[in-house]
């Protein structure tokens, strides 16, 4: 981990590798799920770990390694190393979309993330040409309480920035958009509204993290916006056509967003968004199934989003519900990433 700090963004494929084999050797001797997977598979560690990222990533879920999510949802313990020495803190997930998950973070692991952050968005967006000599970053975020608020809090001051962060209740609100409508979710975010909207019209908020429905708050103040960054299923070509026209000369940046990660930076390519997770702790590929085994799909093809998770206190091998494209290394990123996710899986 300590190697992450001087090399965020140039971790080679080798060492990638090497790094995951230490992590699925340390989990599969000390923490209580991967134990008894360890001792009803046996698996040959030396051999599933020949070949390229692609041939062990395809090797380690045809293995049957993959945790169903509501496995996962209620057993967080499980995928706690026994007697691991590390800083442990335990965060819910946002709750949007389905009952709130919990999974735990070292502190290191905040370090490491905001390194990765801090690189793609200096090295693809430039906001350290932005912000600094001068000019401060005075910033409006809103989001759940835990990883999310120590994650832009240690962003924002590492550009010298100021941050309003306004937290928000959001148990089952993509329901209620999905449902009721934007008017139905500002009414049960009243408090958020309000804060907002009185922050807006005193200080000098020229950066705001948000998700895209609450974009519409700083529609009236869109002339002082320099910097809008977002996440969520709804950041897509029609939304940021509308942010564009409405934001006219505000720097818009996506990101990809999970309560076991943290935050993906995007990049806006060819008409679609594409995400690099931060290696060597997130590796994501898209697959398919042929003859009955799981294959990472060629560059363009669309497939079912497999995620690896790994970490020296948490190991988690999953499918999300949504699909996406393989899409080729771009600017910074030396990896894959994936693009255009959608959670349609018809």
């Amino acid at each position: 981990m300590d190697n992450l700090h001087e090399h965020s963004l140039g971790i080679s494929e080798y060492w990638t590798r090497e790094y995951l084999k230490r992590i699925f050797e340390f989990h599969f001797k000390r923490t209580p799920y991967w134990k008894r997977i360890a001792e009803l598979l046996n698996p040959d560690l030396d051999e599933l770990f020949q070949g390229s990222l692609v041939e062990v990533f395809e090797g380690l879920f045809n293995l049957g390694l993959t945790v169903e999510e509501d496995y996962l949802r209620s057993h967080w313990l499980d995928f706690v190393p026994v007697s691991y020495d590390g800083k442990i803190r335990f965060y819910q997930s946002s709750g949007t979309t389905r009952e709130r998950a919990i999974g735990h973070w070292d502190a290191r692991y905040v370090e490491v993330l905001h390194l990765y952050l801090r690189a793609a968005l200096d090295s693809v967006y430039g906001l350290d040409g932005i912000y600094g000599n001068g000019h401060q970053m005075r910033v409006i975020a809103h989001g759940p309480y835990g990883w999310y608020q120590d994650e832009v809090s240690q962003l924002i001051w590492s550009y010298g920035g100021v941050l309003y962060f306004i937290g928000m209740e959001t148990d089952g609100l993509k329901r209620v958009l999905r449902e009721q409508g934007l008017e139905a979710v500002l009414k049960i975010l009243d408090p958020l509204v309000r804060y907002t909207k009185r922050v807006m019209e005193t200080d000098r908020i020229n950066t705001v993290r948000t998700a895209p429905p609450l974009m519409s708050l700083f529609e009236p103040y869109s002339e002082s916006i320099e910097t809008a960054i977002v996440s969520g299923v709804g950041v897509n070509r029609e939304f940021f056509k509308y942010l564009s026209n409405t934001f006219e000369g505000t720097l818009l940046i996506p990101l990809y967003g999970y309560y076991l990660f943290g935050d993906l930076v995007g990049i806006h390519r060819h008409g679609q968004f594409w995400y690099y997770p931060n290696y060597p702790t997130t590796i994501i590929f898209p697959l398919k199934q042929v003859d009955g085994e799981y294959r990472v799909v060629k560059r363009g093809e669309r497939g079912r989003v497999g995620v690896i998770i790994a970490r020296p206190e948490v190991l988690v091998v999953k499918f999300e519900d949504e699909t996406a494209l393989r899409v080729p290394p771009e600017g910074p990123f030396r990896w894959d990433g994936f693009g255009d996710p959608t959670r349609n899986l018809g």
